[in-house]
């Protein structure tokens, strides 16, 4: 098999070769592997398949947090949330950056 790469992917490929010292063989066929080979159950894709959801696929890089284990009664960050917005660009209205 042949893959034929874009001039933008073929120099980040090499690039990123060079840097950690292999080839850009050698790294196509490692970060294909790891795609493809690490976890075939999220490539299956049936047609009509209802049950997968966005964070089904992205499960494994996803959190959550209270912000109360980091600051005590919690940061509160859902409240007023508009009003901090419409102060925020005004702020930037006046600094001319908006």
């Amino acid at each position: 098999m042949t893959i034929t790469l874009t001039s933008d992917i073929e120099s980040a490929l090499a690039q990123y070769a060079r840097k950690i010292g292999t080839t850009p063989e050698l790294l196509a066929l490692k970060v294909l592997e790891e795609q493809l080979l690490a976890s075939p159950d999220a490539l299956k894709v049936s047609p009509g398949d209802k049950g997968r959801t966005l964070f089904d696929f992205l499960g494994g890089h996803l959190g959550a947090l209270s912000s109360s284990e980091f600051i005590p009664g919690g940061a509160q960050m859902s409240k007023n949330s508009g009003k901090k917005f419409s102060t925020l660009m005004e702020e930037k209205r006046q600094r001319g950056r908006l």
